[in-house]
């Protein structure tokens, strides 16, 4: 066990105010967008957003980041507000984080570490909560000098914690060393366990299709009313974290896989998407990946933008001709009024791989399970093979996994004209 306390915000009582340092010039929709998404984050952690404001941060002040004019003006909106929490939605180092806590006397928080408590609360299976606290731990290791109030004592050692004269920050960075590479040991076993059931999925003829998208595109809620499942799906920024994988039926297949898998978020922690890359590898082993975008959000173009640069690092790109085919699922549609400016956009004739969709009610979900079957499909082969009319198991694997167009029979013969993807076809010819 880690010697440091995590120090937890108090979720039940905490009331914050969330400054936003901007150092890009944004303009003031994307100021707008911004706030609101770092207030929907601390609702997501059970914070109390009480008030929100950007500064324009020029150069950031390496003491506190912003400088002393604003950092005056923040602690009058702290104290007018009875906040005891400063979120600032950006990157803080541990220096600045400190000095602010100590001219503000209240606890601070930068947005990595905000959605690092959201991950930590979240984490529902054993693979999310490895995860999660690697990089928790990553993130803290450098934060250690404002975990202790008594770095200055020294311990003696008994061998096995320290040696004579050893520092307790040094004691704790080596624990939190030694802790960190048992849990990249322990996720190396579970990556490679998830790689097994990858190939398993990919020996069978099965087509697995991943949803992504934003945080609170309303992924779990159309992968809710497509399996008939349960997944927690409530207008919370990270509602789902760990992956969860479910029967679908789509027209001319059998059977086919549905995983709904974690939100993507602008400035997604380093952190995190190191720890969860073996989860989000799932995305990049999928045959078909469906965007699930809210159409109805006003940056959803920005959102969008920031889900693909995400996929094209995990090397999924259509534009590169990488990955798996995406389709885009433009959800929230019956948010969308006429008066609404993006009402036109959606009753428009739609790019070939978009579908515009209601999760919630169930417009056009139809339409998007065809176009993914359709998308499956193209690629594939049809073949006129002549198998022996005996000769069940082939005659039985063909069915199993392909598409039997028509059949014909003779005295000895059966000729069947059989529609399969290239994988299966190889498969095929590899059968004993």
């Amino acid at each position: 066990m880690i010697p440091f306390e995590k120090e937890n915000i108090d979720s039940k009582s905490g009331r914050a105010v969330i400054v936003h340092p901007d150092m890009a010039s944004l303009s003031q929709t994307a100021l707008e967008h911004r706030l609101a998404e770092a207030v929907g984050l601390a609702l997501a952690i059970g914070l109390v957003a009480t008030a929100s404001h950007y500064f324009s941060v020029r150069k950031a002040k390496p003491a506190t980041l912003f400088g002393s004019g604003q950092v005056e003006q923040i602690g009058k909106m702290m104290v007018d507000n009875s906040a005891t929490i400063l979120i600032v939605d950006g990157s803080l180092s541990a220096i600045q984080q400190r000095n602010l806590e100590e001219t503000l006397k209240v606890k601070v928080i930068d947005r990595t570490g905000l959605i690092l408590e959201i991950f930590g609360a979240r984490a529902a299976t054993a693979e999310g909560r490895l995860q999660v606290e690697l990089a928790h731990l990553d993130y803290q290791a450098g934060r250690l000098v404002r975990s202790w109030t008594h770095l200055e004592r020294q311990r003696g050692g008994f061998g096995f914690l320290g040696g004579p004269g050893e520092t307790q920050i040094e004691s704790d960075r080596r624990m939190i060393r030694d802790r960190m590479a048992k849990l990249r040991k322990d996720l190396a076993h579970l990556r490679k366990t998830r790689a097994l059931h990858r190939d398993r999925r990919q020996r069978a003829p099965w087509p697995v299709i991943a949803l992504v998208g934003y945080t609170n595109a309303g992924k779990s809620t159309l992968f809710n009313r497509l399996t008939g499942a349960d997944v927690f799906a409530e207008d919370l920024l990270f509602a789902t974290l760990d992956p969860t994988m479910r029967e679908i039926s789509l027209p001319g297949y059998d059977k086919a896989i549905l995983s709904d898998t974690v939100g993507f978020v602008s400035d997604l922690p380093t952190q995190l998407v190191a720890a969860f890359r073996a989860t989000l590898e799932e995305v990049t082993a999928a045959d078909i990946v469906i965007h699930v975008r809210d159409i109805s959000h006003e940056a959803s173009d920005a959102q969008a933008r920031d889900v693909r640069q995400i996929l094209a690092d995990l090397g999924v790109s259509e534009e590169a001709g990488e990955g798996p085919p995406v389709i885009e699922a433009w959800n929230k549609i019956d948010r969308i009024g006429p008066d609404d400016p993006q009402y036109a956009r959606i009753t428009s004739p739609l790019p070939a791989n978009v579908c515009a969709i209601s999760a919630q009610t169930g417009a056009g979900v139809d339409t998007l399970v065809n176009l993914v079957a359709k998308t499956l499909s193209e690629g594939y082969k049809t073949e006129q093979i002549s198998i022996a009319a005996g000769d069940g198991k082939r005659i039985a694997w063909l069915h199993e996994n392909g598409r039997v167009l028509d059949s014909d029979q003779d005295a000895d013969n059966l000729r069947l004209t059989v529609e399969m993807s290239p994988r299966n076809w190889g498969r095929y010819l590899a059968l004993d």
